[in-house]
């Protein structure tokens, strides 16, 4: 039997009518069309899939879209402001935190709720903060970097 289900997704009401075991990240891609959001392993370990849900970042993979019942949703799409990339966006762009680019959604959604917890980070920190995204592209040196720069730009 299926459920009915309403949230905010980038600042847009959306309603859906689901299976009850329909997973978030499938709402986001499959039903809403917002494909920046990648499914990587399935299982929670790349973070390829995280998103903000009520500000936090979460691997959606991990979570049934019956849970963010009225929740406010930010997908990667919905970080740029009137135009202008997100600046934990632009730093990975100007510090070329980026190869391939498939990990890239999940990394700069997980590095934004991270400098919101440390708006100061250490490298340490920034690392530790990153441990639960997986870049098979890249040694993460270029990641921090922007990740850093990203903190700065968001703390002006």
């Amino acid at each position: 039997m299926d459920i009915s289900i309403s949230m905010t997704v980038n600042g847009k009401a959306v309603a859906a009518t689901l299976d009850p075991r329909t997973l978030l990240v499938q709402l986001l891609r499959e039903h809403l069309r917002l494909t920046g959001t990648h499914v990587g392993c399935d299982t929670g370990q790349c973070g390829a899939c995280t998103v903000h849900v009520n500000g936090r970042a979460v691997k959606s993979c991990n979570v049934l879209a019956a849970q963010v019942q009225g929740a406010k949703v930010v997908t990667i799409e919905g970080i740029a402001a009137d135009g202008e990339l997100h600046p934990m966006q632009a730093a990975f762009r100007d510090h070329h935190g980026l190869q391939c680019g498939f990990c890239t959604p999940g990394i700069v959604m997980n590095a934004i709720d991270l400098v919101k917890q440390h708006p100061n980070p250490s490298e340490e920190t920034v690392r530790a903060g990153l441990e639960g995204n997986f870049c098979r592209c890249t040694g993460y040196h270029n990641i921090v970097k922007a990740v850093l720069a990203g903190a700065a730009a968001m703390r002006r």
